[in-house]
């Protein structure tokens, strides 16, 4: 999905670097791949998905012992 992204953004971009919207498309790009960070450094952290989902969604029924 990153690389759809980063090839959109190119195409975007061409000949308009300083284009608004090439601007938001190498944004979209870096927040995917904040995003993707996130979610490896969440699973690497705990071995049960259920943990990570508990720690950011407490009030779900799935989290209450």
């Amino acid at each position: 999905m990153i690389e759809k992204k980063v090839e959109e953004a190119m195409e975007v971009c061409e000949g308009k670097p300083e284009a608004g919207v090439c601007r938001v498309a190498w944004d979209e790009v870096e927040e995917l791949g904040k995003a993707m960070a996130n979610l490896r450094w969440k699973v690497g952290q705990s071995k049960d998905p259920l943990e990570w989902f508990c720690v950011e969604n407490p009030e779900s029924e799935e989290c209450h012992d």
